[in-house]
């Protein structure tokens, strides 16, 4: 298996199209518009084993609020492994790369993990968030958002991490985790 980082600016057409193909093809409950959005602006890992892609996992930048700090933030999105290569490696090999990453430029690492990713990020050490998850958006700060948000300290990590407090993540259209 060979892995590969690169900026969404280094993505051409041909592999834009590629890509988005790929995690509509992995998520089949559906990979809508704003999880392709909220996938691209960062850098993506992408995992091939004979020239194909199997693996897909991107860390974007946001800005998450823990207490009375704002904490620049390695935002893991669409993690995807194609049913063919699952149980292989290929989702530790690119949370290995993930995790590098967010160690290496961010103050915190954090993702909405999906049921069936809950046993894979716990393993490796991620935290889930119990406190309240809010959000900011145009119509004031939302209360009580129900996804299963971890994150990750890393080296810049400013704080001592209280995962029973409130959490709160800026404005995105769409899933706001």
């Amino acid at each position: 298996m060979d892995l590969r980082t690169l900026p969404t600016a280094d993505l051409d057409a041909g592999e834009l199209v590629a890509l988005r193909a790929f995690l509509d093809g992995v998520f089949t409950d559906g990979f809508r518009d704003d999880h392709w959005s909220h996938a691209r602006g960062g850098l993506h890992v992408l995992a091939t084993r004979n020239g194909e892609l199997v693996g897909h996992a991107a860390v974007v930048g946001r800005q998450l609020l823990v207490g009375d700090r704002t904490l620049r933030t390695g935002y893991v999105e669409a993690v995807a492994v194609a049913s063919s290569a699952r149980r292989q490696g290929v989702a530790t090999a690119l949370m290995t790369e993930v995790e590098r990453l967010v160690r290496g430029g961010s103050e915190l690492g954090a993702l909405a993990a999906s049921v069936d990713g809950v046993g894979l990020y716990e393993a490796r050490g991620w935290t889930r968030w119990q406190g309240p998850l809010c959000a900011l958006t145009p119509d004031g700060r939302t209360e009580g958002d129900a996804s299963r948000v971890y994150v990750l300290a890393t080296p810049e990590t400013p704080i001592a991490l209280d995962p029973t407090i409130p959490l709160v993540c800026d404005w995105r259209r769409g899933s706001l985790w």
